[in-house]
């Protein structure tokens, strides 16, 4: 277990999508979980990472996080969680983040995360989407900022019950926040939606950025979101998936 800025968190993730090694013991995924730019309930938070089984993590908070996506550091990690919220990235952190993609490391972008660098357009086509703190522009006409509403009860529906991230999982409710009026691409491949009309139509996703997998997720909130058992699942299935090596829906 390795100890980024004095914090270091160890939890583990269940195996049920083949994730063995050839002598038949559970392969444990190397992950790095990147926060800062946005608070929140630690506690909670990390209780709930604990909970789940087949990973071993580091927490690197922001500014200092961006040195562990350099080459030669970010090579030890299966897969890159976001939890983060900056609103801008600097050239060589902006380089260095593609270039891990195209080293195929698979991303998982959770919640406000979705809501990062607004000044960095690439990160759209990265992730699949953005959360717009400006008017921005669609099929030539100028629409408004996204929006956001806490404590929904937000019913999901399963798009895909074959995939990887959703296997196992039925249609649920949670409690959550949610993000309305932001921008989806047209070519992600739906996970999750709901019909809420404060929230956007999809709250999970894949996509594909050059040879790496990404996840979205727009919910996880708090520890509404956290203690409720069908997310922390679809978070687990999410970051095992991400973190194999091959890409593709």
């Amino acid at each position: 277990m390795k100890t980024l800025f004095g914090l270091s968190i160890t939890f583990f993730l269940c195996c049920g999508m083949g994730l063995l090694s050839s002598c038949g013991q559970q392969k444990e995924m190397n992950v790095l979980l990147i926060v800062g730019g946005h608070d929140f309930e630690e506690e909670p938070f990390y209780a709930m990472m604990d909970k789940l089984s087949g990973i071993t993590y580091d927490v690197a908070e922001h500014p200092d996080a961006y040195q562990n996506l350099k080459p030669g550091k970010i090579d030890g990690y299966d897969a890159v969680l976001l939890y983060d919220m900056p609103s801008d990235i600097p050239e060589d952190a902006k380089k260095d983040f593609v270039a891990m993609l195209e080293k195929g490391t698979g991303l998982v972008v959770l919640h406000h995360a979705f809501c990062s660098y607004d000044f960095w357009p690439e990160y759209t086509n990265i992730i699949g989407g953005r959360y717009h703190h400006f008017p921005w522009q669609k099929n030539g006409e100028e629409q408004p900022p996204s929006t956001y509403k806490h404590d929904l009860a937000l019913d999901v529906k399963v798009m895909d019950t074959r995939h990887p991230v959703t296997k196992g999982i039925s249609d649920f409710q949670i409690v959550d926040e949610a993000y309305g009026g932001t921008e989806i691409l047209e070519n992600v491949h739906p996970l999750l939606a709901t019909d809420e009309p404060a929230s956007g139509p999809l709250v999970g996703w894949t996509h594909n950025y050059a040879n790496a997998k990404v996840v979205t997720l727009t919910l996880g909130h708090d520890k509404q979101a956290w203690e409720n058992p069908v997310f922390s699942q679809v978070l687990s299935q999410a970051v095992l998936w991400v973190a194999t090596s091959s890409s593709g829906k």
